[in-house]
């Protein structure tokens, strides 16, 4: 979700706006297709629709992760003092988490109708500082420690050979998406203590190479349909014929093989449109690209609350998988809570308290 602005070279070259947009409306969609697939019991078809939906959406972390590295590890940015850029970044993120922190606090108190006692305020407190506030919350940490290795990997890539940074990339493949695929495959388990880089710096690291790399179009759209098709086909092998493994949700993960080779594909196909996407020349469509592009902090952090209230009828009336059908019912949800959370936000940038603390 990062902001930082571009130099004239790279700016040229990195649609932001629209990767920002495309990344939180992915993000909303992934939420609303969890609903039925975490629910205990709901049609076969429902289910389905759900799987399909959220096989779309998975790119949604890893396109914010690479646009964050495309960003921020730039040799242009080797120079800043590791001082001044956490700083930067404190500012940017540090009042956001402590705000809604307490929002979503008071809202688990108010949907699970726990008891406002001193008691399990201190409790409730404690597990948002430590464990996150609500469940969307991981992202926030994910990026803390993303900012918190941001000036040792821009020496890396600074220095680094061009060759270099794709076999850096490479081990982090092999680790955190070959290795565990192997592992299922044959029930063979790998000592782990052989890769040394495990994490999401894989992606933010691929945000950097991938500015420089060029693929045929018909490739990228290619890998983008096999890496769907093989979650899609990888959830139903988990969930039928291999579901006494018990590892039902493997294809789901942002760290295996399709959702890795999807991300990257989709992120290629994204920076081809540079800054000439469909729409771009449309005034209206541009604003409103350009609203939630800058907003994305904030619609991440509320858009779970109009979620739920859809969900629990808050509204007035329900809209869930329980009063129509996901095949409607996801992708209307996902757009009703984008615009509605982006207009609310909207709303409080009005308010200069507000706008300081929502991010």
């Amino acid at each position: 979700m990062e902001k930082n602005s571009l130099d004239a070279s790279e700016r040229s070259i990195i649609p932001d706006n629209l990767i920002r947009t495309l990344a939180i409306t992915l993000v909303i969609l992934l939420h609303a297709a969890n609903t039925p697939l975490k629910a205990s019991s709901v049609p076969e078809s429902y289910w389905w629709t759900a799987v399909v939906y959220k096989s779309i959406a998975l790119p949604c972390v890893p396109l914010f992760v690479m646009l964050s590295g495309a960003l921020l590890l730039k040799r242009t940015k080797l120079n800043e003092p590791i001082r001044v850029f956490l700083r930067k970044r404190l500012r940017r993120i540090g009042l956001p988490i402590v705000f809604w922190s307490a929002v979503y606090l008071a809202w688990a108190f108010f949907v699970s109708q726990t008891p406002v006692t001193w008691d399990n305020i201190e409790k409730g407190i404690l597990y948002s500082l430590f464990g996150g506030a609500y469940y969307h919350f991981w992202f926030i940490y994910l990026i803390v420690g993303i900012y918190l290795i941001t000036p040792i990997l821009r020496v890396i890539i600074a220095h680094g050979d061009f060759r270099v940074i794709r076999y850096l990339c490479l081990l982090w493949f092999i680790s955190v998406a070959f290795v565990p695929l192997m592992e299922l495959a044959t029930g063979h388990t790998v000592n782990p203590i052989a890769f040394v880089i495990s994490g999401w710096e894989g992606y933010f690291i691929l945000g950097s190479y991938l500015k420089r790399v060029k693929v045929q179009s018909a490739i990228l759209y290619a890998l983008l349909i096999i890496s769907f098709v093989w979650t899609i086909f990888g959830t139903w092998l988990m969930n039928y014929p291999l579901s006494a493994m018990h590892q039902n949700n493997f294809f789901f993960d942002y760290l295996t093989a399709n959702v890795i080779i999807g991300s990257i594909a989709l992120f290629l196909i994204l920076l081809r449109f540079h800054r000439d996407w469909p729409g771009s020349n449309h005034a209206t469509a541009s604003r409103i690209v350009q609203a939630i592009s800058r907003n994305t902090l904030p619609i991440f952090m509320l858009h779970v609350i109009i979620l739920e209230s859809f969900e629990r009828g808050f509204f007035g009336f329900t809209l869930s998988y329980t009063t129509l059908h996901p095949i409607i019912e996801i992708p209307l949800i996902t757009a009703l809570t984008l615009f509605i959370t982006l207009g609310l936000i909207l709303l409080m940038r009005k308010v200069p308290l507000l706008k300081k603390m929502i991010g």
